[in-house]
């Protein structure tokens, strides 16, 4: 959903607007569990198990609801191959793909800057 100001203009995104549904995928998108699914689709279609080992600490609730919101946003895909045992794979669509390269960037950013993050919280901890 978008922002309109009057009848023959054109509809505004805008992710600070409550009813925008730009807003609604950025809440999904920077939830704790969500951004980092995102991250491990990024290296190509993981299995539920392969995704909840790869992210360390997520419980299989949190994992399921992360992968039901990022599909209802289509940011995923996924497929059931119709075989037993059960096969489900999960994959980043086009956006998904793009949004996951951006999040790479600043996981890359934070990794880098673990030395001031460290610093940071110790000093913080000292106060």
């Amino acid at each position: 959903m978008t922002e309109e100001t009057g009848p023959d203009q054109e509809l505004i995104a805008n992710v600070f607007a409550r009813g925008c549904s730009s807003r609604a995928a950025f809440e999904t998108v920077t939830g704790r569990w969500a951004s980092l699914v995102l991250l491990a689709l990024a290296d190509g279609p993981h299995r539920f198990g392969e995704l909840r080992r790869r992210v360390e600490g997520v419980s299989e609730k949190m994992l399921s609801q992360a992968l039901h919101g990022l599909e209802r946003e289509g940011l995923l895909v996924r497929t059931d191959h119709g075989t037993l045992p059960p096969r489900v794979d999960y994959a980043l669509t086009e956006l998904g793909a793009d949004i996951a390269g951006r999040l790479r960037a600043l996981a890359d950013l934070l990794e880098g800057a673990v030395p001031e993050l460290d610093a940071a919280r110790a000093a913080y901890a000292r106060d």
